[in-house]
């Protein structure tokens, strides 16, 4: 290689190198960006969760056209483990990143007065909606899928569960696992190794070959 060649080479490098640069500058700076956000009512929050006018079937259908799930968090002041969920599991990058790439969140208040428009069309306070959805701890974590203009909810996550097993229920959501088991059982298929029929009703018997 001449030197000219050699020099233009190295530009070339140099340039993609400083491009790559300032690609990766720019997303680690938008999820440094990303902070936990403790609202005027006591509530932690991210500050990515979604903007909603809380009609809950209109925010289902605009993630699904976006490529994303949607869910809504139960929060309440006070709560030790709604603080831990933002502040310790929220600041894992590989919980912090999946979960806001595939899912669109909403924050709601088991105590709390604004009006929310139900999946089924009725209007009523949180708290009230709480207890028609028997939210009963909190975090309560509800997924919802939206399918032929019918909005309904598919899973459930009562409480915090352990870091590992919180990630893996966001991952059976996205994956759709819920159309064909339950949580546990694709957790314990997962575990095992053993893969899931697409759209099969899966059962786990401790054995690959023998599960339906």
């Amino acid at each position: 290689m001449t030197g000219e060649a050699r020099v233009t080479t190295d530009r070339r490098l140099n340039r993609r190198t400083l491009i790559a640069l300032a690609v990766g500058g720019a997303l680690f700076a938008d999820r440094a960006a990303a902070k936990v956000v403790l609202g005027d009512d006591g509530n932690y929050a991210q500050d990515w969760y979604l903007d909603s006018f809380l009609d809950l079937t209109e925010d289902a259908e605009a993630a699904k056209a976006k490529g994303k799930r949607f869910a809504v968090q139960w929060g309440m002041r006070g709560c030790p483990a709604c603080k831990r969920l933002h502040t310790t599991y929220f600041a894992d990058p590989k919980i912090e990143s999946f979960v806001r790439e595939k899912f669109e969140i909403v924050h709601l208040d088991t105590f709390g007065s604004r009006e929310v428009k139900d999946i089924d069309g009725a209007a009523l306070g949180e708290k009230a909606l709480a207890a028609k959805r028997a939210v009963r701890t909190t975090p309560t974590i509800q997924f919802f899928a939206s399918e032929g203009g019918l909005t309904t909810e598919v899973a459930r996550m009562p409480g915090l569960l352990g870091q590992e097993d919180f990630l893996a229920m966001f991952r059976f959501v996205d994956e759709g696992a819920y159309a064909r088991s339950s949580f546990e059982q694709w957790l314990k298929a997962r575990e095992a190794g053993c893969p899931l029929a697409p759209s099969e009703p899966y059962l786990f018997t401790g054995d690959c070959g023998s599960n339906r």
